[in-house]
């Protein structure tokens, strides 16, 4: 396993570790990863994961990877599966640190009697509509409920028989009792408990109780001795009640929360409720559909998981909410793979080229480069042969000024191979271009200048037709063309690219690529990176585009 890059920046996490360490506070650190099984994680899960775990590594402390699973209608085996997945594609491991919430459920219903006891829970018969009505807003105090002061021996026993399973979903709720006139929504008598009849994934039917996500989270974090409890931003506010409950239930530990920006990128949703309607309503292949933010679409397109650690490195750790420029994830990926892709040569729309003057029987083996960023990578042997496929774009019957590529009477050299001139144009009956006749020049194999010193200003990339590989290449782009899909008026929906995939069924490959595994990234030489899909076959392989060479977006904006 790569072990991943260590942070040396002091953000502000790191600062308030370092003093709580020093005071003695705390002689280690425990952090945890909580996610909810009931998607896939995302780009912005990965900001997290690379927080929890990167801090747990530096520390010499340990990170939990904690699953909320309260929500039984929602969660699913195939989640939790796919979470432990993408975290140790990451380069992370939780060891022998894997937790439920649901491991909990008997500790949390045992904390949740004493605060009935205490007088500080009750049962309330209202509807989620009503108590939603009745909590007032940031200008208005709450109303309380009818059932507010219900005595405490009636409270014991309605829960008890809500857990038995004696009423409805919906029916009754347990809720605490605190400030239905505090400034924070948040403590104004939140749910603790709701009845759900729902199998759940781990705990089949012995449960029909759930407990509620700000409930059951700090509780959680006190049962395994977090130190540090990292989130985003979005539950400061709900900070007052997660101290609430740490200092009115009898916990074993006194973790604490610190919150911090989340991740958000242009040209992208990270709302997993968006993410899943795309999902189901077909809009995308699956969760792993390589156009999706989700941490197993970016790895089918080829991200290498370093790249995603370095780019969570880079934008840094803050209290102050931002979006990140997609473009500076592409240039991390682009960082990564050009020192670690080797380079191949594929044609992705073939045109035919005919040496005219090459024997039609000989067939030589070129020397190619895998990386010349990495000398250590070698070389290969590609096949050179009279029959030759380039690409239609790399060739012009009537070229503009300053084209440098192949056209009628020009010269070019092919990559690791020989100068070429092109003397014919054979069209078919509709007037496409066919076929090249050309003729190459014996005195300029692999890059050696001809005796006359002429130069030629254009190098192309080519196949031996004859040892070409049949392949279907997806070029993938952006999945929504608007820099910010979901703000403004309408549906993200509206903002979707419509030239997000295009499948080119008929790209031509060099015999090498034959021996790519799935999930392996390469450089299609002056084309783009491209990644092995598992969609493909030995005889058929399929490739998807996982970035191109340069910020193809960055130059149409400059353009427009």
């Amino acid at each position: 396993m790569t072990e991943p890059a260590t942070t040396t920046s002091k953000d502000f996490i790191r600062e308030i570790i370092d003093e709580d360490l020093a005071s003695g506070k705390h002689s280690g650190t425990v952090t945890r990863f909580p996610p909810e099984p009931n998607g896939y994680l995302h780009l912005g899960h990965a900001k997290s994961i690379c927080l929890n775990f990167g801090i747990a590594q530096e520390y010499g402390g340990r990170c939990h990877l904690r699953f909320d699973d309260t929500n039984p209608t929602k969660e699913e085996v195939e989640y939790v599966e796919s979470i432990k997945t993408d975290i140790r594609w990451l380069g992370f491991d939780w060891g022998e640190h894997l937790y439920f919430a649901s491991d909990y459920f008997e500790q949390l219903y045992d904390w949740a009697v004493s605060l009935i006891r205490e007088g500080k829970a009750y049962v309330d018969d209202q509807t989620a509509d009503e108590i939603r009505k009745t909590r007032g807003d940031l200008q208005t105090p709450g109303t309380a409920s009818p059932f507010r002061e219900r005595p405490v021996e009636e409270n014991l026993d309605l829960f008890a028989r809500m857990r038995a399973g004696e009423f409805g979903d919906g029916e009754k709720v347990l809720r605490a009792k605190i400030d239905m006139a505090h400034p924070n929504l948040n403590l104004r008598d939140p749910v603790l408990y709701r009845i759900l009849h729902a199998e759940h994934h781990r705990t089949g039917d012995a449960w029909c109780l759930y407990p509620m996500y700000d409930y059951t989270h700090g509780q959680s974090d006190a049962l395994e001795h977090i130190t540090h409890s990292l989130c985003t931003l979005e539950f400061e506010n709900h900070r007052p009640l997660y101290d609430w409950f740490l200092e009115n239930l009898p916990v074993p530990s006194r973790p604490r929360q610190i919150e911090f920006s989340r991740l958000n990128l242009t040209y992208t949703v990270m709302s997993k409720r968006k993410l899943l309607q795309l999902v189901n309503e077909k809009y995308v292949s699956g969760w792993d559909d390589p156009r999706m933010p989700t941490l197993s679409g970016v790895r089918r397109r080829g991200y290498p998981p370093e790249a995603l650690r370095n780019f969570c490195k880079t934008i840094g750790i803050t209290k102050f909410e931002s979006t990140n420029d997609f473009a500076l994830l592409e240039a991390a990926v682009r960082e990564v793979l050009n020192r670690t892709a080797p380079r191949y040569m594929a044609v992705l729309d073939p045109i035919k080229v005919v040496l005219t003057n090459y024997p039609a029987d000989q067939v030589e083996e070129m020397e190619a480069m895998n990386n010349p960023e990495d000398p250590a990578a070698g070389s290969r042997l590609v096949p050179f042969s009279r029959e030759l496929y380039i690409d239609r774009e790399d060739f012009m019957e009537v070229p503009p000024p300053k084209y440098f590529r192949l056209s009628p009477g020009t010269e070019v050299r092919l990559r690791s191979g020989y100068f070429i001139r092109c003397h014919e144009v054979v069209k078919d009956a509709a007037g496409e271009i066919i076929e090249l006749h050309c003729t190459y020049d014996p005195e300029t194999r692999s890059g050696s200048n001809p005796p006359d010193g002429r130069k030629v200003k254009a190098t192309i990339h080519w196949v031996s037709a004859a040892h070409a590989i049949d392949a279907e290449v997806r070029l993938y782009d952006r999945l929504f063309a608007a820099e910010f899909p979901d703000r403004g008026e309408g549906s993200f929906l509206d903002h979707l690219n419509p030239d997000s995939l295009k499948v080119l069924s008929n790209a031509k490959l060099e015999r090498n690529l034959a021996a790519i595994a799935v999930g392996e990234t390469v450089q299609f030489e002056r084309l783009g990176y491209f990644c092995a899909d598992p969609d493909g076959t030995p005889d058929r392989p399929v490739f998807n585009r996982t970035v191109g060479l340069k910020d193809a977006w960055a130059k149409a904006k400059g353009q427009s």
